[in-house]
């Protein structure tokens, strides 16, 4: 089992760790933080795009196709706190694959775990201990 762990540093400031990696994550001012890292929905977003463009690059390996220096960026639109958060996944493929070539990576990008967890296909469950 992997932890990752997010420890109170200061306001909205915290310090996330990821094994032997650590990111400091804030809310931006308008929020009420000091935006002194990514927030959490932007964490979520760049992990969506990170895991899309990862998960096409090993489909099109897989396939022998080319997809160059693969550009994936995610818009999002509304607020987690609002709840009506939506997320726009954005392929930037290259110009010499075919329409089936295309249409059957596009699939793909949305089949990746980050995509699966958001739309509700993993089971998330929140418990409590006592420090």
């Amino acid at each position: 089992m992997e932890r990752v762990a997010a420890v109170r540093r200061e306001g909205y400031m915290h310090e996330l760790t990821m094994g032997r990696h650590a990111i400091t994550v804030d809310e931006p001012v308008e929020n009420g933080g000091e935006d002194r890292g990514p927030s959490p929905i932007r964490l979520l977003a760049g992990s969506l795009a990170a895991c899309t463009a990862t998960t096409v690059e090993l489909y099109a390996d897989r396939k022998g196709w080319d997809v160059g220096e693969l550009e994936v960026s995610v818009e999002v639109e509304g607020s987690l706190v609002r709840g009506d958060a939506a997320y726009h996944v954005i392929v930037d493929l290259p110009g010499d694959l075919s329409d089936e070539q295309c249409r059957r990576i596009l699939t793909i990008a949305g089949k990746c775990p980050v995509d699966k967890a958001i739309a509700g296909e993993f089971p998330i469950s929140v418990t409590a201990t006592e420090a």
